[in-house]
């Protein structure tokens, strides 16, 4: 049979009438979810069975039949689905027969652009390459027969499924490692910004893993939501596919409105959301499961043993379970928690927590049927809670990482929610900045594991726990979340059972748990209206040592570009000036602030000369904090004589010669000179990395800053130029820039706050602009979070004073505007 031949079909069931009717079915948006996804493979199945008998008859093949594998096996063919197809034989046909019958059916499905993943075999080969394929094997596990032999695909099932079974003890770990290794690759879908609907940890291809444990009869899943979670998942790869025109299964940002708008949900964040609660459902069941596999497995493997052992006329019965006590009504039952015979959920209103306590320290997770049995017969805990409550709840959130699978079990069954309604607000929500790890309700409970390894630093470690559970709980609530989380902390802590004190200070917490590191990144902390500001805040130096610590775990929780040993220090160095004012001294004034060692050995020798000076320092390795290792980089210190332009063009130079400033200080300070009389001397310390290969030497550096201050270098040309010779990346776009006056922030200086994306010569274009407004910078403080810069610049006017408020406005207006 000719290729011609096998696509001229009558147009109900040849190519162009196939297209045509998947085109319209596609079309139909009140056709959508599984009615069409099962049309779809209905519609496939039909086409397909035509052009496998007319190829078949044509060929003069017998016994053989087409086979749909995987997904289009399951009815779960996505408008860019690959169709996955085996045609079957029983070995009769000779091998030209048999290629001019695959010839007859993969053809025009090429033909028509669809992605085709095929193969051609007899039962015993089929069988034979599942047995070396992990990933074959779980594929027949969903054959079904589109056209031909049915016969021949049922039993090629049944012996597909019986070695299944059979093979479970050896197949079931290999399926377990799969998962897992695919899951470090993709990482956690529940959390991911754009996430794959797929691979993902917690997607599709973990729920054809779930099903695949159901027909191996050792386990099976949790069933309760779990068709709900994979059908969102498959919605909304449905509507990725459509939006998109690609089989592609990532969620990118750049897409998600639209794909919410194709499902009718009101804006990305609900399709995020309602992302990640499937995944998070799918998540649960997939711990589940496989915890119930290992333990099965375990006990087979242990059993001919304990026969053995218990022959010679004792029997076989197989001994119950230890159970080790743990806590009140709470027991260690063969590696979980489970509820002691006599416990009373219905009488007990600290049970909940008790249990959950008791697991987190055990570091045990909590059986399923406890969890689920407690969701339905627990009694309410009274409000507010009794004391047992609040200290069981402290317990659960100091123990560390363990927290994290019990907290989750508990979020499964809604039990949360349940004990602490406000979560409800947090729960699931997406993050959209790309610093962030975690959702926010996740974020949390990190950040609580963070804070147990602080607790020995703090006077009030149950304070410092339940703040960090808390700090955030203002987000999904209008306006700033610290304003509108202090609200929800102070009912939140009091409904906990804490008196009006301690109910005082979370509230002071979660209202200022950013001021720490906001201010000592971003502020000038020789200025003591700086210091004398946080004071004021924090009141005692208790709620500072806590604040300090909440500080830390926050950061420590929110990501790897979040924390730093250079933060740390910064923030350490603001905590210690106001325990010096919160102890009645009173903060150096910013002339009488000493410089470092080698800054003053540089700041002489540039008042010498009249040059600018530069040094170079390699700083090593080391602890993050948390023991993380951060990598080397470079500070670049410099010192010269205080002149106009000198931030663009040394920002300018260090943007030419490819270095990325991670954090930047300028500073202006008087020394005396050899006359007796005070000179201006600007000092400048970065701390810079290479965008790619080697660092340039200091004595080229200088060199370049020199020809950019005299103006023989147009630093502003020569960047022009090389981004016009580099085309943009595509990618997602960046939120504008923001240019704001801070109030309050200085008596001495007008404080000017940049928010921008991040990019080469930013910094450059910010000093350019303040110099044309006719400022005088008297201190920077520049930080950069990710993709995101943080910058501070304290300005002057000629006369030396703050600008007027107008004046002001004006400066950050054109800042803005030569960055938009």
């Amino acid at each position: 049979m000719t290729r011609t031949e096998v696509t001229t079909e009558t147009e109900g069931s040849g190519p162009s009438g196939y297209a045509a009717a998947r085109l319209r079915l596609l079309q139909q948006e009140a056709r959508s979810g599984p009615p069409r996804r099962a049309a779809l493979a209905h519609l496939t199945d039909d086409w397909l069975t035509g052009l496998f008998t007319a190829a078949a008859a044509h060929a003069g093949v017998r016994g053989a039949a087409l086979v749909a594998v995987g997904g289009y096996g399951r009815g779960e063919l996505s408008p860019r689905s690959d169709l996955d197809l085996l045609l079957l034989h029983d070995g009769s046909a000779d091998a030209a027969a048999l290629a001019a019958l695959a010839d007859g059916i993969w053809y025009p499905v090429w033909d028509l652009g669809l992605a085709l993943d095929h193969s051609v075999r007899t039962p015993g080969e089929a069988r034979r390459t599942a047995g070396e394929d992990l990933k074959v094997q779980l594929g027949l596990l969903d054959a079904r027969p589109v056209a031909g032999d049915v016969g021949l695909v049922a039993s090629l099932r049944t012996t597909i499924l019986a070695d299944w079974r059979n093979q479970a003890p050896k197949r079931l770990p290999a399926l377990h490692e799969l998962c897992q290794e695919r899951a470090e690759r993709t990482g956690e879908l529940q959390f991911l910004l754009e996430p794959d609907l797929k691979e993902a940890r917690g997607g599709l291809r973990d729920v054809t893993a779930l099903r695949a444990v159901a027909a191996s009869w050792v386990a099976d899943a949790p069933r309760e939501g779990l068709a709900e979670a994979r059908g969102v998942l498959l919605d909304a790869r449905d509507a990725l596919h459509l939006t998109t025109g690609r089989a592609t299964d990532r969620l990118a940002l750049q897409e998600q409105d639209q794909v919410a708008e194709a499902l009718g949900l009101l804006d990305a964040d609900v399709l995020l959301r309602k992302v990640y609660e499937a995944a998070r459902t799918v998540s649960y069941a997939t711990d589940v499961t496989w915890r119930e596999v290992n333990r099965v497995l375990r006990a087979r493997s242990v059993r001919p043993r304990l026969r053995a052992m218990l022959s010679g006329g004792r029997g076989s019965a197989r001994p119950a379970p230890e159970r080790t006590p743990l806590a009140d009504g709470v027991v260690d039952a063969d590696g979980e928690v489970v509820l002691a015979r006599a416990a009373r959920p219905e009488r007990d209103p600290v049970l909940t927590l008790r249990a959950a306590a008791a697991a987190a320290e055990a570091g045990l997770p909590l059986s399923r049927h406890l969890v689920r049995h407690l969701a339905a017969t627990a009694r309410p805990l009274p409000v507010p809670w009794p004391p047992e409550a609040r200290e069981e709840l402290v317990t659960l959130l100091g123990a560390g990482e363990a927290t994290v699978g019990v907290w989750e079990a508990l979020e499964a069954e809604g039990i949360i929610t349940r004990l602490l309604p406000d979560w409800e607000r947090v729960h699931c929500r997406p993050q959209r900045n790309a610093v962030h790890t975690w959702t926010v309700d996740r974020h949390l409970v990190q950040t609580a594991v963070r804070a147990a390894s602080l607790t020995r630093r703090v006077h009030r470690p149950d304070l410092l726990l339940v703040a960090a559970l808390l700090h955030d709980i203002g987000k999904g609530w209008p306006g700033d979340h610290s304003v509108a989380g202090e609200v929800i902390a102070r009912d939140m802590a009091t409904r906990i059972g804490f008196d009006k004190h301690d109910v005082g200070v979370i509230a002071t917490l979660v209202r200022h748990h950013l001021l720490l590191v906001e201010t000592a990144t971003r502020r000038d902390l020789d200025d003591p209206a700086t210091v004398r500001s946080v004071a004021a805040a924090v009141s005692t130096t208790s709620t500072l040592e806590l604040l300090h610590a909440l500080t830390e775990a926050d950061a420590l929780a929110t990501g790897p570009a979040a924390w730093s040993s250079w933060r740390a220090s910064l923030v350490t160095d603001l905590v210690k000036r106001v325990a010096a004012v919160l102890a009645g001294e009173f903060p150096e004034e910013p002339e009488e602030a000493a410089t470092g060692a080698e800054h003053e050995r540089l700041a002489i020798e540039a008042l010498r000369t009249g040059e600018p000076v530069l040094a170079l320092h390699t700083q090593p390795e080391e602890p993050a904090g948390d023991g993380e290792v951060e990598p080397v980089g470079v500070e670049l210190l410099i010192a010269l004589p205080d002149r106009p332009g000198v931030l663009p063009a040394a920002a300018g130079v260090l943007a030419l010669h490819r270095l990325t400033v991670r954090a930047a200080d300028l500073r202006a300070v008087e020394l005396p000179n050899e006359l007796g009389e005070r000179a201006d001397l600007l000092l400048l310390s970065w701390r810079v990395s290479a965008e790619y290969g080697s660092l340039p030497q200091a004595a080229r550096l200088r060199a370049d800053l020199v020809r950019a201050l005299d103006g023989s270098l147009d630093i502003r040309a020569r960047l022009a130029e090389r981004e016009a010779a580099y085309p943009r990346r595509r990618g997602v776009k960046a939120p504008p820039p923001r240019v704001t006056v801070a109030a309050a922030g200085s008596r001495r200086a007008t404080v000017i706050e940049v928010r921008a994306q991040d990019a080469p010569g930013l910094l450059h274009r910010i000093g350019r602009a303040l110099e044309r407004s006719a400022v005088r910078v008297r201190s920077a403080h520049v930080s950069t979070l990710g993709a995101n810069a943080v910058d501070a610049f304290y300005v002057t006017g000629t006369d030396g004073g703050p600008l007027p408020p107008a004046r002001a406005a004006e400066v950050a207006r054109e800042v803005e505007k030569a960055l938009g």
